[in-house]
């Protein structure tokens, strides 16, 4: 009986130390489950902290210091680490903007560039390369320089004859400093602090000098600003009186949006594409909404995308943690051959990216296949597999030209742009 008993002692006592063992990992594992959000929030908001720290940017006196380079570099790491999903549809949807002001949208339809897919997937990847080569590189950087010498010389005509008004130049660059920190501010785990908004300012201010846009219709254009926020203040506030405007219904507003639309739902299925066009237009404002003549979407489709805004941003904040460097997303390849560069990201059709055994056989060029989509490489030279220089950017009648016009303009900015 007393081994009988003993037995029994030793199996309840290795079975409470098998429990006690059993609940000492579980307490190991529900302290990690609490404990990891608050790690990942800390290594989120610690990058923000070292940011600041490093350029010293702390009062708002000391904004009006911001140079142009450390403008570029807060913003490219905005871009390229920190929002980068958010900022990139906010430049989509800054270009998108520009369409519901009767003047340019009249202007891109009577020069075909939206008369049909291809030529507006050509001229919606053209205007991408050019604004991220400018934003990739630092202000004085050739690059940047020969990019914006492209730019100038693309508008110049139609400035010169009247078809691009001075106010149309200022609004659109409204758009590119101000819809990103819109979207960031609303939609992102964060929002920006005062230094980086003041990056944007700094940096597209300095872009709209180039480009030789006159702020004379700001509010403190005559006395000038203390710094980047004050001017993005004025520009926000001529802006929005600019839309009330101008921003009014047109037949041409509605085609150029259902070409962009397209492009913008370049790889979603056709069963799909009523669910994309009603996403599209609720994350569109009513103003822009009416005039680019769409439809109110069912109250259903707000709550929805309400909803995954609100989820993805918690759920950035706490479970993903901050993307480290060497995932920056950065959709420019190196430079090769003949100064020649390619794409590693397409929205639409596969201009400027170069062919490769992924590209073409991959899970993503099958699914384009089945599609009825091209992938890198189909139809010969026509997506230009072998990258871009500066003067194949642009409309086709502006094929090739304008090259000594560009190389004066290099020579000027290389004078001004000097990072400072």
């Amino acid at each position: 009986m007393e081994n009988l008993t003993g037995t029994l002692d030793g199996i309840l006592e290795s079975n409470n130390d098998s429990f006690r063992a059993n609940s000492r990992v579980l307490e190991t594992c529900l302290l990690l489950l609490l404990l990891y959000p608050l790690l990942v929030a800390y290594l989120r908001y610690d990058r923000l902290r070292s940011t600041q720290k490093h350029y010293g940017y702390t009062t708002r006196p000391s904004l009006g210091r911001m140079t142009d380079d450390d403008a570029y570099e807060i913003q490219l790491s905005i871009a390229q680490l920190e929002f980068p999903f958010t900022f990139q549809k906010a430049l989509q949807f800054a270009l998108f903007r520009t369409y519901g002001i009767p003047s340019m949208s009249k202007l891109l339809v009577a020069t075909t560039q939206f008369a049909e897919m291809s030529t507006a997937s050509k001229r919606y990847v053209d205007t991408e390369v050019l604004i991220r080569e400018f934003t990739n590189h630092k202000p004085s950087d050739p690059r940047t320089l020969e990019a914006i010498a492209r730019m100038n010389y693309i508008h110049s005509l139609y400035r010169k004859n009247g078809s691009i008004r001075d106010d149309d130049m200022l609004y659109t660059l409204s758009l590119f400093a101000l819809e990103p920190i819109r979207w960031i501010q609303r939609h992102e785990w964060r929002s920006l602090e005062a230094f980086e908004q003041c990056a944007f300012g700094t940096f597209w201010k300095s872009i709209g000098d180039a480009m030789g846009i006159s702020y004379q219709k700001l509010q403190s254009a005559e006395e000038g600003w203390e710094d980047a926020l004050q001017w993005l203040d004025d520009l926000a506030e001529w802006s929005k009186q600019y839309e009330k405007e101008n921003m009014v219904p047109h037949v041409n507003n509605r085609k150029t949006a259902e070409q962009t639309v397209a492009i913008l739902l370049w790889g979603v299925p056709k069963a799909l594409k009523p669910l994309g066009n009603n996403i599209v237009s609720v994350l569109m404002d009513d103003r822009l909404r009416t005039a680019m003549m769409y439809p109110t979407p069912p109250n259903p489709y707000f709550q929805l995308i309400s909803l995954v805004f609100v989820v993805r941003k918690y759920l950035l904040r706490y479970f993903f943690l901050p993307r480290p460097y060497m995932f920056r997303l950065n959709a420019l390849e190196d430079v090769g051959p003949e100064g020649r560069r390619s794409l590693s990201i397409w929205q639409a059709a596969p201009y400027y990216i170069k062919p490769s055994l992924w590209r073409r056989w991959g899970p993503g060029a099958w699914a384009s296949r089945l599609m009825g989509l091209p992938v890198p490489g189909d139809e010969g030279s026509k997506y230009y597999p072998d990258g871009y220089i500066f003067p194949e950017v642009g409309p086709k009648i502006f094929l090739g030209k304008g090259q000594e016009s560009a190389k004066e303009t290099v020579r000027g900015l290389a004078k001004t742009r000097t990072g400072g």
